[in-house]
């Protein structure tokens, strides 16, 4: 079915060079079948999503959705070709509202179905989005968009309500292995008669390298066998030397405030939350090791001590802001000291969010009641007219009562009597609890007494 347009598929893409022979790795080595596609068991699989509508002869307009690396591209020319459709591929780092016409219009005139692939959707602005809107929604042409951003956050509603949302994962490093076998073992495509098969341990190295990316696992096993070649000559074997200096320095999947980002913030914060120092630290090294600003994570750790760790151990928010100005003043690569030192602290640190829940009561009780006027004995009188209408009238000074404490209301009347702050059982939270039981008992004896 399509097979044979899917043998020609790429040498005919706009991404092939004009010279096959001459391509990097990863361009000869891309899949020309469905089935050499590595890694996307849970869509291509047996009885998955896209295999069974590709089987049934149906697609709708897609969105891939995926890291880079992981075949979003090479997967829409497949998906064309199975379905013996032309393809219009248009780069939205380039194409403008001129260029999607243009392709509508080439569309418009064939017999056969077109797909429009756009790659780097998320980079079309709304009004290009918009443009597009109504030949996807008439059929003209049936749309697939790669992107390595959230769709939900860049793809405008009512584009991506006609389009079916495909979430491509990361390529694992048993397929990433496979890839690289065969790209070293294919004598035609790969590199099967330039040098010997590498080793396992070799092979490992280059997966680890590639961090889930199989276009980075070609180019390094590429690159790799180039510095094997300089070193010891024609058919030197691939050394791990080579494969690390082929690698040079990891580029990790992040961002710096889109997806990837807060799914890696997200992380640590809960790693906080539920008191493991070790996932704690991993994330923080993680997003250090991505480049990810340390006094944004600093900053994060000044909230977490406040709204999850509050009152059972108070010091915290002390350390953390601690931590903040240390990073602030010291820079990196030293701030990762005071970081490890605030992660590891705050995840062992007794939690409370009762503070944090006890605002948010008291937020609630303002929209709910609006300005309620404050009580007489809790204003200011700093003038004779002020002190003549009541103001400050009765109003006790708690430091003159034996235990500094004084059972008077402070709230207006109107609200009764709330309790927004409830304190846990957890580290120092505990003790002030029972003060507190202590000293509402006794503002509420007094609120009886007063009206006996």
């Amino acid at each position: 079915m399509g097979s044979d347009r899917e043998l020609e598929l790429f040498p005919q893409s706009p991404l092939a060079p004009p010279n096959p022979g001459r391509a990097p790795l990863a361009e000869r080595m891309r899949p020309r079948r469905l089935e050499e596609v590595e890694g996307q068991d849970a869509l291509l699989g047996e009885g998955a999503v896209l295999r069974s509508l590709l089987d049934a002869g149906e697609l709708p307009s897609l969105v891939l959705w995926g890291p880079p690396g992981c075949g979003k591209t090479t997967l829409a020319h497949l998906i064309a070709a199975r379905v013996e459709a032309d393809l219009e591929y248009l780069s939205a780092v380039m194409a403008g509202v001129k260029e999607i016409r243009a392709s509508v219009e080439r569309a418009g005139r064939r017999r056969r179905r077109t797909v429009l692939f756009l790659d780097e959707l998320h980079r079309l602005n709304r009004a290009q989005q918009d443009a597009l809107l109504p030949h996807v929604e008439a059929g003209t042409v049936t749309l697939i968009g790669a992107t390595t951003e959230n769709p939900s956050f860049e793809v405008i509603a009512p584009l991506l309500s006609r389009c079916r949302v495909l979430a491509l994962a990361r390529i694992g490093p048993e397929a990433l292995l496979r890839l690289l076998r065969r790209a070293a073992a294919d004598p035609e495509r790969g590199l099967g008669s330039r040098i010997p098969a590498p080793s396992d341990a070799v092979l490992e190295a280059i997966a680890a390298a590639a961090d889930g990316d199989a276009r980075r696992a070609l180019n390094v096993l590429e690159a790799a066998a180039a510095v094997a070649r300089g070193a010891g000559g024609a058919g030197a074997p691939v050394t791990l030397e080579a494969v690390r200096e082929a690698a040079g320095r990891q580029v990790w999947v992040h961002d710096r405030d889109r997806e990837e980002h807060y799914n890696v913030v997200s992380a640590l914060i809960k790693s906080l939350r539920a008191s493991d120092p070790d996932a704690a630290l991993y994330w923080t090294a993680r997003m250090l090791a991505a480049g990810e600003d340390p006094l944004f994570v600093a900053r994060r750790l000044v909230v977490f001590a406040a709204e999850d760790v509050g009152n059972a151990d108070p010091a915290a928010l002390g350390l953390a802001t601690s931590t903040f100005l240390a990073v602030e003043r010291i820079g990196m690569p030293e701030g990762r000291i005071p970081l490890a030192q605030a992660v590891s602290y705050l995840a062992c640190a007794p939690k409370s969010n009762a503070a944090y829940r006890a605002i948010g009561r008291a937020q609630e009780a303002v929209e709910a009641h609006g300005s309620l006027p404050v009580p007489l004995h809790l204003r200011n009188a700093p003038t004779a007219l002020m002190k003549r209408f009541g103001y400050g009238a009765g109003y006790e000074y708690p430091h003159d009562a034996p235990d500094a404490f004084v059972p008077a209301a402070n709230l207006p009347p109107e609200l009764g009597e709330p309790r927004f702050y409830e304190p846990g059982e957890a580290g120092a939270e505990a003790g002030i609890a029972e003060r507190l039981r202590r000293w509402r008992e006794r503002r509420a004896a007094a609120r009886r007494g007063k009206g006996a």
